[in-house]
C-alpha cells in the first residue's frame, strides 16, 4: 500500500506529539495504590477470578511462612509430570488425552480416548475451496497474523457462529483445536512459496495420525518423521497446552468470552496476545541468543569464556542490550519450572537422535552458569530458573521447525486451554470483567478554536 510522502510527514509530525503526552513513574503508582501488571509488589498475581481448570504451584506453605519450593503443574487436579513420566509410546495421542482432560475434567479410558481422536480427526477438514480462498490469498509473512484472519474468517462458515450455548461452542473449539495445525502449515506454505519463491507442497492430514503426527506429516515435503520425533513434539504440546488462568492470553480468553462475544472472535484475540513477544514469543529470542553466543564464544566448553559473555549480556553490552538472558527465570515459578525439567530429559534424547549434543551441553552450561550469575547480580534469593521456552525453540530447531512456526506451535497446543476456560467462563458467567483504572488528569477549560 502506498503512502503520500506528505502524508507520512504528518503522521511522523504526529507521532512526535503522541510521545509528549504523560508518563507515570513508578511513584505515582505507588501514590495511587495500583498493582502495575496486576501483580502485587511480591511478583503474586492479583487475584481475578477462580478456576478449575489447572494449578500452578510456585510456593508452599512452611512452618507458617509461604516459601519459594519446585514448580508444579497440575491439569484438573492431575501432575502433568505424572502424565508424562506415565507417556504411552504407541498411540503418540499424549495431546489429545491432556486436550480430553482439560475438557472434562476426566482421564479418558481406551475407547474413550480413541473415539476422541476420531471425532478430531473429522473436525480436521476445512470448508470447501478455505485453503485457497482464504490461506493461499494474501500470504503474510508473520503467521500468527495469517492463522488469526484464518480463525476469524472461519466465522463466516458457522451458520451457528453467534451460537453460544454449551454443546455449540464445545463444537467450535474442538473444530478450532483440530484445524489450527493445518492453518498454521498451509499459512507457512504459502508464505513459502508467494513471498520466498519455494515450491508449494500442500499434504492434508491423515485421520489415523495424531496431532503431532499429523503436523511432522503435514509440514514437511516428504511427510516422515521418526517415532521419536513424534514423541518429542507431542510431549511439547502437552507442556504448553495450559498454564492458569492468569497468564496473558488465557485472561484474554477470560475477557472476551465475559463480554458474550463468540467463540471464534475470542480465540482471535486470544492469539493475538500470544503473539506479544512478552508472551509467546520468548523461544524466538532464545534462539537468537544462543546464535549470538555461538558467534562470539569460541570455545563452547571452556566455562570462563562462557561465563564472561553471558555476564555482558547480564550487564546490557552484549547481544541485544536489554540486560535479559532469554528463557531464564518466570513470571510465576522461581526455584523450578516444572515444564523445562520434564522437558529437558526429552529434549536431551532428540538431541542424541540428531547429533547435537555439543549444542545441548552448551544449553545445559548456559542455564547453570546463568541461574547463578542472574541471582548475584540482581540479588535474587528467592530462586531463578530455566523456563519451559529455553529448550523449547532448540527442540523445535532439531526437529526442522522454521522458526516462523514457534509461536503458532504454542497456539496449536494453547487452543486446548483457552477452550477449557472459555467454557468455565460461560459456565459461570454473570459479570462482565472490568477492572478499575485511577485516572490522574487535571481540569482543563475547552478554548474555542479561533482563541489556541
Amino acid at each position: 500500500m502506498q503512502i503520500n510522502h506528505h502524508v507520512q510527514e504528518e503522521v511522523t509530525r504526529l507521532a512526535e506529539l503522541l510521545k509528549t503526552n504523560k508518563k507515570f513513574d513508578e511513584q505515582t503508582y505507588k501514590n495511587a495504590d495500583i498493582k502495575r501488571g496486576l501483580r502485587d509488589v511480591d511478583g503474586t498475581g492479583v487475584r481475578a477470578g477462580l478456576t478449575d481448570v489447572s494449578d500452578v504451584i510456585a510456593k508452599k506453605m512452611v512452618n507458617g511462612v509461604l516459601k519459594p519450593c519446585d514448580g508444579e503443574l497440575y491439569y484438573r487436579s492431575i501432575s502433568v509430570k505424572d502424565m508424562i513420566n506415565s507417556y504411552d509410546d504407541e498411540n503418540c495421542s499424549g495431546f489429545e488425552e491432556a486436550t480430553y482432560l482439560l475438557l472434562f475434567d476426566k482421564l479418558p479410558n481406551k475407547q474413550e480416548l480413541a473415539d476422541f481422536r476420531a471425532l478430531l480427526s473429522e473436525y480436521r477438514n476445512l470448508p470447501r475451496n478455505f485453503v485457497r480462498d482464504v490461506i493461499m490469498k494474501a500470504p503474510g509473512k508473520d503467521i500468527m497474523n495469517s492463522l488469526t484472519r484464518s480463525i476469524l474468517t472461519l466465522y463466516n462458515y458457522d451458520k451457528k457462529g453467534i451460537d453460544n450455548s454449551i454443546e455449540n461452542v464445545l463444537r467450535q473449539c474442538l473444530t478450532l483445536i483440530a484445524v489450527t495445525p493445518r492453518c498454521a502449515v498451509y499459512a507457512y506454505n504459502a508464505h513459502q512459496h508467494y513471498n520466498e519463491g519455494k515450491s508449494l507442497i500442500i499434504h492434508k492430514q491423515r485421520p489415523e495420525l495424531s496431532t503431532a503426527e499429523n503436523f511432522l506429516y503435514m509440514l514437511r515435503p516428504d511427510g516422515q518423521f521418526t517415532k521419536l520425533e513424534a514423541k518429542v513434539l507431542d510431549i511439547a504440546f502437552i507442556l504448553h497446552a495450559e498454564h492458569g488462568g492468569g497468564n496473558n492470553s488465557t485472561f484474554t480468553t477470560h475477557v472476551v468470552t465475559s463480554a458474550g462475544s463468540d467463540t471464534y472472535s475470542t480465540m482471535a484475540a486470544a492469539l493475538c496476545s500470544l503473539k506479544g513477544h512478552r508472551h509467546g514469543g520468548a523461544n524466538i529470542k532464545v534462539m537468537e541468543m544462543f546464535a549470538d553466543i555461538k558467534k562470539h564464544v569460541k570455545d563452547w566448553k571452556d566455562k570462563d569464556e562462557l561465563t564472561k559473555y553471558l555476564a555482558g549480556i547480564l550487564s546490557g553490552e552484549n547481544f541485544d542490550h536489554t540486560g535479559l538472558i532469554y528463557g531464564m527465570g518466570h513470571a510465576v515459578y522461581s526455584v523450578s519450572d516444572p515444564r523445562a525439567v520434564v522437558f529437558k530429559t526429552f529434549v536431551e534424547q532428540l538431541a542424541k537422535e540428531k547429533g547435537k549434543m555439543k549444542e545441548f551441553k552448551l544449553y545445559r552450561d548456559v542455564e547453570e552458569i546463568s541461574t547463578k550469575l542472574i541471582m548475584e547480580k540482581r540479588k535474587i534469593y528467592k530462586g531463578v530458573s530455566a523456563n519451559v521456552d529455553f529448550y523449547s525453540g532448540f527442540v523445535y530447531n532439531m526437529l526442522g521447525l522454521p522458526q516462523e512456526l514457534f509461536t503458532p506451535m504454542f497456539a496449536i497446543a494453547r487452543m486446548a486451554g483457552w477452550s477449557a476456560h472459555r467454557i468455565e467462563e460461560i459456565l459461570n458467567a454473570g459479570k462482565i470483567i472490568r477492572p478499575a483504572y485511577v485516572s490522574t488528569n487535571e481540569r482543563k477549560p475547552y478554548i474555542p478554536i479561533n482563541k489556541r
